[in-house]
């Protein structure tokens, strides 16, 4: 399966990428488009998954943008970097949990890249760094086209996760690279895709 890596430099407002995304799923399921590798940032966005609760909300101030991917509510923000995807699992293992898995070994293996040590949970699905959360995974999948992805905190504002409970996890604490390592953070496009474009070619 060919898979199309696109990058994006300039933020992307959720909206956009979420309308486009569902075309791609449109395209993809009709045989007229590649699988899908995209990396952006947005600008700052809360958003709601399907099993969000009202009293995840703290500040009630704040906008909320419902969506169609699994969990609850997080948060997008500029230094969080996006990656979504669109897979054809007709042409590759009929495995969601699978699939979730590649995703965490892709981000851990990101993380490697800048000496940090992280770890998935099963209880708790996400990426950890001891006991702070530092990516959040959330997936839809459609006829067997998965599609959404995954957020990984490189050095974006964690002041604005207090406004909400993220992901539905009132007791765990949110982290980032920057906030891990204090140090200037390079090549991360480069690194994100050629991690989950090897991983992800394996499935």
């Amino acid at each position: 399966m060919t898979i199309q890596i696109k990058i994006s430099n300039r933020p992307i407002s959720y909206k956009y990428a979420e309308n486009y995304l569902e075309k791609r799923v449109k395209k993809v399921k009709e045989g007229k488009a590649d699988e899908l590798l995209w990396i952006l940032e947005h600008p700052c966005t809360f958003t709601a998954g399907i099993r969000y609760k009202k009293e995840e909300i703290l500040d009630k101030k704040i906008i909320l943008t419902p969506t169609k991917r699994g969990g609850k509510i997080t948060l997008h923000n500029p230094g969080q970097k996006i990656i979504y995807f669109v897979l054809n699992l007709n042409h590759r293992k009929k495995d969601v949990r699978n699939l979730v898995s590649v995703i965490e070994i892709s981000i851990i293996q990101f993380l490697k890249k800048y000496n940090i040590v992280a770890k998935a949970d099963k209880k708790n699905i996400g990426i950890w760094v001891k006991e702070n959360k530092i990516a959040a995974i959330g997936i839809r999948v459609s006829q067997w086209i998965a599609y959404y992805g995954c957020s990984i905190n490189i050095n974006n504002n964690l002041k604005e996760y207090k406004k909400i409970v993220p992901c539905g996890l009132s007791n765990k604490k949110i982290t980032s690279i920057y906030n891990e390592k204090k140090l200037e953070i390079k090549k991360v496009n480069k690194n994100i895709k050629e991690v989950f474009k090897y991983n992800l070619n394996k499935i």
